[in-house]
């Protein structure tokens, strides 16, 4: 292999680097922002039914798709061609992280579900006890709990979302993997090029995996004897 090449390649793939970490990291607070909202609202008449259906929609539906739907679909609807929000869907750094975070807000609602569900009644009772309001309960006991309990799942979803963000390519975004590919094209050297790029994408996965790790630690300090 040619590492001189190979040096090369990595030097013009990182260039992409920041739009992936970009869209990984807004797509990821923004569909946890939704996640969260999704949760508290599930609870009631109306809001489960609409919540049910949403995460069925696109965690049933691929993540390709739907980036195309509201790239190139959305454009077909008058209503929107004409309005104020038009610049923002024929803008394809938008379309596609519009479609990240609400496919990412599907799987974080049942992640998040989950965590929720695991949470003792004996410490939300123990709250209601000690005076607390049913908000700081939510933010003080129920939500940390919650999240230490999903945090295996939820760094999943992370790495998932870091590598999902290489299908924005499709609609002309230049991250990592739309450089690869752009690259590939003028030296049809795929495999070095391809190669590379999957490095990066595992460099990442690397750093997500240890700091869940790191946290998870953090988070629970009676199981590694370490004091905080």
């Amino acid at each position: 292999m040619d590492m001189a090449f190979f040096a090369d390649i990595l030097k013009h793939l990182l260039v992409g680097l920041p739009l992936t970490l970009n869209l990984g990291l807004l797509s990821l607070l923004g569909g946890g922002c939704l996640a969260l909202f999704f949760n508290v609202i599930r609870n009631t008449t109306v809001g489960r039914p609409v919540v049910s259906t949403y995460v069925f929609l696109f965690r049933g539906t691929p993540l390709l798709i739907q980036i195309f739907m509201i790239y190139y679909g959305l454009a077909h609807f008058w209503g929107i061609r004409h309005t104020f929000l038009w610049p923002f869907f024929r803008d394809p750094y938008w379309c596609a992280l519009l479609a990240l975070i609400l496919n990412d807000a599907a799987y974080t609602t049942e992640i998040l579900r989950g965590g929720l569900r695991a949470v003792p009644k004996g410490a939300i009772e123990a709250g209601r006890v000690a005076g607390m309001s049913r908000f700081t309960i939510f933010r003080r006991i129920t939500l940390p709990i919650a999240f230490r309990q999903a945090l295996p799942s939820y760094s999943s979803e992370v790495i998932s979302m870091l590598k999902s963000t290489a299908l924005v390519s499709t609609i002309t975004l230049m991250e990592v993997t739309g450089i690869a590919r752009a690259m590939v094209s003028e030296t049809w050297r795929a495999i070095e090029i391809f190669l590379c790029a999957a490095l990066i994408y595992l460099a990442l996965s690397l750093v997500v995996t240890r700091a869940t790790v790191w946290l998870e630690r953090y988070l629970s300090p009676w199981q590694s004897g370490v004091s905080r």
